[in-house]
């Protein structure tokens, strides 16, 4: 039995612990731990578990506001979205995994977050995913794109939940460690929301799902440690998928919920049965004793080490009510699903594991879910960067040719060929597919719908933390406005290198610190999130990149806009001030090969103002299209609006006579929209009265884009950058 082999210092060192965490194990145990506790120690521990670095900064973030029903500390956020209904939702990063088995690690954490969503009680309606890749040219990147995107396709698709959005973006940094963030969004009634505390003694511990095997173990502590030239070694703690069993699972469970059996549900996620049990207990304040050798298990001579710390996917634990067992296996067994009641809750306050009735394992439970380290590490702020002058541009690019070049760039192309491969239309509830500012879901039976959108732009918080935090959070909520939605609350994923590195950590805190800003100035809580750190490899880190989920309620679908310009003569109005701002741009990047420059100011004030009067212009009919400029700035919003509607757009009599032709098309100004109106005048003098910046830039029709004079390109020419960069590449000629 593995847990017979003897706890060494060198066993501990395999296990993730410190000398000083190992020390704190032995004083909470007041004895050395065999194998089995010392592996429940190191998940339970772990920085993917116990957020240990993490946790002082996050209990900064703003959690509540009147929509609020639940915020951070169950298995996704639940927010209030009227009708008697709830939206629940959650993003979390399956990293690690991914770089390491890309089609698994992918089709896992879209399973993974799944069932954090249909535990609370949720139908699932929507998922999204945000992919973070290396350089293109890198030997490693196509593969790692094909495999991920054919895992988020393979599992969402047979699970039958529509994959509405994302993003994907691509650099160096990412070479030796990819990102693969998965949100999903469901809706519940809002008086039957399920929560994780289990209480009252005697009740039976129930395992539902899928059989145990030896997939995933120890896939959390892999994932709170940085890749070296070892890594592929670690194939075998990912886990495996199986989308068909999990459309199962999210059947039973919602047919049970129907029921009053349950007491507690929980899924079993990171850690496996070790989290999902010591977290019931701890939130109801029970302990628990388990019987392992009733786990249903697919492997013959499966350890209790094993069984404890596998990650097989589609599995549940949940508590019910005595005497309603037969109640539930009945329906778990109708839907072809493993059941067995494993154990049952105890007043002792502590996890007693016993295998053919010896005990092999006894911790005390408060200690491992709440009492985890957590660490205040040493930090110092990113050092600030100075403006870009553009009169420093040394690339002499005219402003269409710089235009076409960006619109082929892995960034900035048609992302068609990853969301084709995803089936965004099942359940027949979509309503704004993928490609646009924000995907929208119809409330189903109703006329109301959902918007959802993830963002981040991470070179603006490498540049600078503070400013790109705010931002994503800012980019966020303007997504979901520019569609007319309004935005109720966020979920985070935020995605650094090692936090032993005091730079790495300042990263950290200068994003959070932004991220609260913006959150309290828009009335946009954080509900629930994920932390994934060490994503470096050889001491080579990512760029930060705090990934911002976020949700919106659309009352009326009638009043629902896009980004397509809607056809000819209509006017073009710029929302929001253009001062020119090219530090940490797009086009410094991708056009004149620079890196340097501040990140633009967010003034959260603008955003506020701006974006509230844009989503009361889409309600009152003033406004036929918007959409918000980001990356590129003007002149790349107007191409995506040109080519979404296949009209193009005449601006060339907007320039300012103070700002560069350059700063002005390409710019990356925040708090900024392009919408068309039939009546410009009534939208100007709306705005004039509301102290919001507005521009009449010109009017839309024919089939060129026309920037200034002599700067003008045809919307074939554009198509046909934008459209096949992706594409060409993953068949080999990118």
């Amino acid at each position: 039995m593995a847990s017979e082999r003897p706890v060494t210092p060198e066993v501990v060192r395999e296990h993730g612990l410190s000398d000083a965490e190992y020390e704190l194990v032995l004083d909470i145990m007041g004895r050395a731990p065999n194998l089995l506790e010392l592996g429940i120690f190191s998940v339970m521990w772990s920085e993917h578990c116990s957020y240990k670095s993490s946790k002082k900064w996050l209990k900064t973030l703003p959690t509540k506001g009147p929509q609020v029903i639940k915020g951070p500390g169950e298995n996704a956020g639940v927010i209030d979205i009227g009708e008697g209904l709830a939206a629940i939702f959650k993003m979390e990063s399956h990293n690690h995994p991914s770089f390491i088995e890309p089609y698994q690690g992918a089709a896992t954490g879209v399973g993974g977050i799944l069932r954090d969503v249909f535990t609370m009680g949720a139908r699932p309606v929507a998922n999204l995913n945000a992919l973070r890749f290396g350089a293109p040219e890198h030997p490693k990147t196509r593969h790692l794109v094909a495999g991920v995107v054919a895992g988020i396709g393979g599992y969402g698709n047979c699970v039958g939940v529509p994959t509405v959005g994302g993003e994907i973006n691509f650099d160096p940094s990412y070479n030796g460690n990819i990102l693969v963030n998965a949100m999903t969004v469901g809706i519940a009634p809002a008086d039957r929301i399920f929560y994780s505390a289990a209480a009252g003694v005697g009740k039976p511990v129930v395992y539902v799902g899928s059989k145990t095997g030896r997939d995933g173990i120890h896939g959390a502590t892999m994932a709170s440690a940085e890749f070296d030239e070892d890594s592929e070694e670690k194939r075998p703690t990912v886990q495996v998928g199986d989308p068909f069993t999990e459309k199962l699972l999210i059947e039973a469970c919602l047919e049970l919920m129907a029921t009053d059996a349950i007491v507690a549900i929980q899924d079993m996620g990171a850690a496996g049965l070790t989290s999902s049990s010591f977290e019931m207990a701890s939130k109801g304040g029970s302990g628990v004793e388990l019987e392992l050798d009733k786990v249903p298990c697919r492997e013959d001579g499966m350890t209790p080490y094993e069984m404890m710390l596998s990650e097989s996917q589609e599995r549940m634990l949940i508590v019910l009510q005595p005497g309603k067992e037969g109640l539930a296996r009945g329906i778990f067994q109708k839907w072809d699903l493993d059941f067995a009641v494993i154990g049952h809750l105890t007043d002792s306050g502590r996890m007693v594991l016993k295998m053919h009735g010896q005990v092999v394992g006894d911790l005390p439970i408060d200690p491992l879910a709440e009492a985890s380290p957590e660490y205040d590490r040493p930090w110092q702020p990113t050092p600030p960067r100075g403006d870009i002058d553009p009169a420093s541009l040394t690339t002499a690019t005219a402003a269409a040719e710089a235009l076409t070049r960006l619109m082929a760039t892995p960034d900035l192309c048609s992302k068609r060929w990853v969301w084709e491969q995803y089936d965004h239309t099942v359940m027949a509830d979509t309503v704004a597919r993928p490609g646009g500012d924000a995907a929208v879901v119809r409330i189903h039976g109703s006329n109301r719908g959902l918007a959802m959108a993830s963002d981040c732009t991470p070179r603006y918080c490498e540049a600078g933390p503070e400013r790109g935090g705010a931002q994503a959070v800012a980019e966020s909520w303007r997504n979901l406005t520019a569609v007319g939605a309004r935005p109720l609350a966020v979920t985070d994923n935020m995605n650094f290198g090692n936090p032993e590195r005091p730079e790495i950590m300042g990263q950290f805190v200068g994003c959070i610190a932004g991220m609260k800003a913006a959150c309290d100035a828009l009335s946009y809580p954080v509900v629930s999130g994920n932390v994934s750190l060490y994503n470096e490899t050889n001491g080579q880190a990512i760029l930060p990149t705090p990934v911002i989920g976020g949700v919106g309620l659309i009352d009326d679908l009638d009043c629902l806009i896009g980004a397509a310009l809607p056809g000819p003569d209509q006017a073009i109005v710029l929302i929001g001030e253009t001062l020119g701002h090219l530090g940490a741009s797009i086009y410094l990047r991708d056009i004149e090969d620079r890196r340097d420059g501040a990140p633009p100011p967010v003034d959260l004030a603008d955003e506020r103002r701006n974006g509230d009067f844009v989503r009361a212009q889409i309600h009152q009919g003033g406004v036929s299209a918007c959409h918000d400029l980001s990356d590129g700035g003007l002149a790349v919003a107007l191409a995506e609006m040109a080519l979404a509607g296949d009209c193009g757009a005449d601006i060339s009599g907007a320039l300012p006579e103070n700002t560069p032709l350059t700063a002005w098309l390409f710019g990356e100004d925040q708090a900024r929209y392009l919408v068309t109106s039939s009546d410009a005048e009534a939208v100007l003098a709306a705005a004039a009265e509301a102290g919001v910046a507005a521009r009449l830039l010109g009017r839309s029709g024919g089939d060129r884009l026309i920037l200034a004079e002599g700067e003008a390109i045809s919307l074939a020419e554009l198509r046909e950058a934008h459209d096949n960069w992706l594409g060409d590449y993953m068949k080999g000629q990118g």
